[in-house]
């Protein structure tokens, strides 16, 4: 029982695919906010767009 413990203790395998799991993570919540930024953004150009339009054409 101790060699087994002991065997898995030491073994790491699982320990990259946690660290690639938590990259993906920390890429996705970029993306994500980057994402939301943007959106803001467009947000207000469409409506400084649309009014523009609207006064353009006489509404």
């Amino acid at each position: 029982m101790r060699r087994l413990i002991g065997r898995f203790l030491r073994d790491d395998c699982g320990a990259t695919a946690i660290e690639y799991g938590m990259i993906c993570g920390l890429i996705f919540l970029a993306l994500m906010g980057l994402i939301g930024l943007i959106a803001n953004i467009d947000n207000g150009f469409l409506a400084v767009t649309f009014a523009k339009l609207s006064a353009a054409l006489g509404g």
